[in-house]
């Protein structure tokens, strides 16, 4: 999978996704991973990338032409088209389905955002999805950009090295995961839950499902929708 990345700062990108899956993913070449800085995309001397919003206001926007620029040279550095991402908090909250659906795409291509967001021209014209990791705002696109990297990398065959791994973490099922626990069994008078230990399979996975049902209801009702009724068996 290739993923691009326009952005004013590509200097924030060195670091998060340099260590761990991600890493382990390019080494492999299962992640092809390329930054790009907007700026160069920029005709004057002083590179400007943004302009005063029309009608007034706060701030600054980032300009359509420079931003078409970019995405012009980006593209033509790999055959596939490339699905255009725009992270943005008012595009739609990121999600398990929307990882899934972002890592079954040949290539993706993120567009992060600065200032007061970008001319809305780019938006209807070259974005195909507006993506928000959460209904708060952050200083740019950059943090929103590593966190959908690191999300979809995880869906990546092979990145994991165990093709049954995302299937059995939170929001797999809809449901959030399960309590976890390891050596030593019991530490400060603190036990495992005897069932973990009792090499039963079926109870374990019955006990596990009960407190992904049971975590959810208490910290995502939200995620409950149906759930219950399915998990009733009368």
């Amino acid at each position: 999978m290739r993923i691009d990345v326009l952005t004013l700062f590509p200097e924030a990108f060195r670091g998060p996704l340099d260590v761990s899956i991600v890493k382990r993913a390019r080494e492999d070449g299962l992640l092809d991973l390329h930054i790009y800085d907007i700026r160069e995309h920029a005709t004057d001397r002083h590179r400007t990338v943004d302009d005063y919003p029309f009608g007034g206001g706060q701030g600054m926007v980032m300009r359509v032409d420079v931003l078409d620029r970019a995405l012009e040279f980006v593209r033509a550095r790999a055959p596939e088209r490339g699905l255009v991402v725009y992270l943005t908090p008012a595009g739609e909250r990121l999600n398990d389905r929307i990882v899934r659906e972002l890592a079954a795409e040949p290539r993706l291509i993120l567009v992060c955002g600065r200032y007061e967001g970008v001319d809305e021209r780019f938006v209807e014209h070259f974005v195909d999805r507006e993506i928000s990791i959460g209904d708060y705002v952050l200083t740019g696109g950059e943090l929103p950009a590593m966190v959908l990297i690191d999300a979809v990398t995880r869906h990546i065959p092979g990145a994991l090295g165990d093709a049954a791994s995302p299937e059995e973490e939170s929001f797999a099922d809809g449901l959030l995961e399960h309590p976890q626990y390891t050596r030593p069994a019991e530490y400060k008078g603190w036990s495992v839950p005897e069932v973990l230990l009792s090499g039963h399979h079926a109870k374990i996975e019955a006990w596990r499902r009960q407190q992904r049902l049971e975590r959810t209801r208490e910290r995502r009702p939200d995620l409950l929708e149906g759930k219950e009724e399915e998990d009733d068996p009368g």
